[in-house]
């Protein structure tokens, strides 16, 4: 017959073999609108596409912001390259097959080997961890071959012109000021509206004009107007700045012939602060 202490830890044997182990604590994932949207804006699934590549992302319901910034429902994308969804409850891995955008772009340029490729964006909260539903577009499968050719530039029309609207070389501007664009004899459309004669505004900012064959880059010193916008508020530092408008295409592509401005020099100067009797 058994004693009391070999009944206790019989016992105790007893609930350690009968409670489940367990499970490794998981990031807690962030709510997000269930009708929040990622895909490509220019890329379809089976396309033939060139080794180097530069891929746009667009983004519905939700706002885009750079990692680490906390904000209902927002995040920033990742694209994952030859590699299946991740763990959702664990921050996204950051290697060659998971690339992280936690600036917030929302456009990158891929280099690819030649042969089959599968590509999938799949989007990130402030800690890089999935949302709560996760948001990801259809994988998409593509083929690199080195005779694929980057799409073609769209034609302008003819005697087409863009132009500051009351600013001119050697202006003197305040460090705040809204820079208005002029466009004559061809209309505004947004980016990825496929539409001739038209065509959306680029503000290139102390940089020279942009190769005229690819898109433009999309950075501080290249902004991009995709909305159709033909006013942009910027801030710029005290000194001498140049300033160019270069018209896009549905694909952020300079028109054949290229439709852009005289590139501007302007001297920005501080407020001056009132004297006080």
């Amino acid at each position: 017959m058994l004693d009391r202490y070999a009944l206790r830890a019989l016992a105790v044997c007893s609930i350690l073999l009968l409670t489940p182990a367990l499970a490794p604590a998981q990031t807690a994932r962030t709510p997000i609108r269930p009708d929040a949207v990622v895909s490509f804006t220019d890329l379809k699934d089976g396309a033939v596409i060139p080794p180097k590549l530069t891929l746009r992302f667009s983004a519905s319901n939700f706002e885009v912001v750079p990692a680490a910034v906390a904000k209902a429902n927002s995040g920033h994308h990742h694209l994952l390259i030859d590699s299946p969804v991740p763990p959702l409850g664990e921050p996204i891995p950051s290697d060659p097959g998971h690339l992280h955008f936690g600036r917030g772009q929302t456009e990158a340029e891929l280099v690819l080997a030649p042969g089959p490729h599968t590509l999938q964006l799949l989007l990130g909260d402030h800690d890089h961890v999935p949302h709560n539903p996760p948001i990801m577009s259809a994988v998409i499968h593509v083929t690199v071959s080195d005779k694929a050719t980057a799409p073609g530039r769209t034609a302008s029309l003819p005697d087409s012109e863009v132009y500051f609207i009351g600013l001119s070389n050697g202006s003197v501007v305040p460090q705040n000021l809204t820079v208005r664009f002029g466009l004559r004899n061809m209309g505004v459309a947004p980016a990825g509206v496929v539409k001739a004669g038209t065509g959306h505004h680029h503000l290139i900012i102390d940089r020279p004009t942009p190769a005229l064959g690819e898109p433009i880059a999309s950075d501080p010193n290249h902004l991009h107007f995709g909305r159709g916008e033909t006013e942009k508020k910027i801030t710029l530092t005290p000194g001498r700045h140049t300033l160019q408008l270069v018209l896009g295409d549905q694909d952020h592509i300079p028109h054949d012939p290229p439709v852009m401005s005289r590139r501007i020099e302007v001297r920005v100067v501080r407020p001056h602060r009132q004297r006080r009797w």
